[in-house]
């Protein structure tokens, strides 16, 4: 806790390298972006997906949630220890399946989020 408590007060952060999330895949068509100006109010209207990672003691957990943008319920989530798509599409998989489907499907276009079998 002192050394914690003391990096924080000389803003020292530890370096170690973060995942990217994020890294679009040169051959995957990219998809205009539809919510500008658009007014969301309604459930189903647009749903929003991402990946995030947890920090584990060794290594990280991805972490994939599908979230309703009108209500901020999340519709479905999954975990997994590599990136790949297997993961995103089990949790649009089981929100699918719940929920009536989206009009609009937002994510960050990462690979995972572009791969033609997502």
């Amino acid at each position: 806790k002192r050394v914690r408590r003391l990096m924080a007060i000389m803003n020292l952060r530890a370096i170690y390298q973060k995942p990217r999330t994020t890294v679009p895949h040169p051959e995957h068509r990219k998809y205009p972006y539809l919510l500008r100006d658009l007014v969301i109010n309604r459930p189903d209207q647009v749903w929003c997906s991402d990946i995030t990672y947890i920090p584990m003691k060794r290594g990280f957990l991805y972490l994939v949630a599908i979230m309703d943008w009108f209500t901020r319920k999340v519709l479905s989530w999954r975990l997994s220890n590599t990136m790949d798509v297997e993961f995103c599409i089990e949790a649009l998989q089981d929100a699918l399946m719940r929920y009536d489907a989206p009009d609009i499907f937002n994510t960050d276009q990462g690979s995972q989020f572009t791969t033609p079998r997502f």
